[in-house]
């Protein structure tokens, strides 16, 4: 299995091309919080059950850093958030679970903020649980980086894969 992804790569998932139609897809840009994922694995991590690696590019051009805070620029907390809930995700349809992904809940703490003059964001996933019932779901915890310093630290994020989301 492949365990690392290119921004095109990423492209192509958002374009439902990668795990098959109506199956996990990541957002198009500028939802799409992420570069690259550097590793992605069923194994390993904090808990052995499976971690991702990824990576975004930060500089100022960076199209919430316009309208978040005038005069006071700095990325939103939700979409670090948002970024850890779509790799729990990409990583359910990589080990090749049905449906389409939608976050179910977690808790998050902020330490930190991410900047114009910042260079690296980093996103690490450790799978506590993956779930491959009727239900398939997957439970990390989750670390948003800035330039190597912990800012976001998330515990018991939850995504589950749905073949109907009518419901919702």
């Amino acid at each position: 299995m492949q365990n690392s992804y290119s921004y095109e790569e990423l492209i192509q998932c958002g374009n439902g091309e990668l795990f098959g139609p109506g199956n996990a897809q990541l957002p198009q840009p500028p939802m799409l919080m992420f570069d690259r994922i550097t590793h992605i694995s069923d194994k390993g991590g904090e808990y052995d059950k499976g971690e991702i690696i990824a990576e975004l590019d930060v500089n100022p051009d960076l199209w919430f850093f316009g309208c978040h805070f005038n005069n006071d620029p700095v990325m939103p907390g939700c979409l670090g958030l948002d970024a850890m809930w779509q790799l729990i995700g990409f990583h359910l349809g990589w080990l090749g679970g049905p449906g389409r992904g939608r976050a179910l809940g977690g808790s998050i703490k902020f330490t930190g903020q991410v900047l114009p003059k910042a260079k690296k964001v980093t996103y690490r996933i450790n799978l506590k649980r993956v779930i491959a019932r009727k239900l398939y779901m997957g439970i990390g915890d989750a670390t948003m980086e800035v330039d190597g310093k912990v800012i976001y630290e998330a515990k018991d994020l939850k995504v589950g894969l749905f073949t109907d989301t009518s419901s919702f």
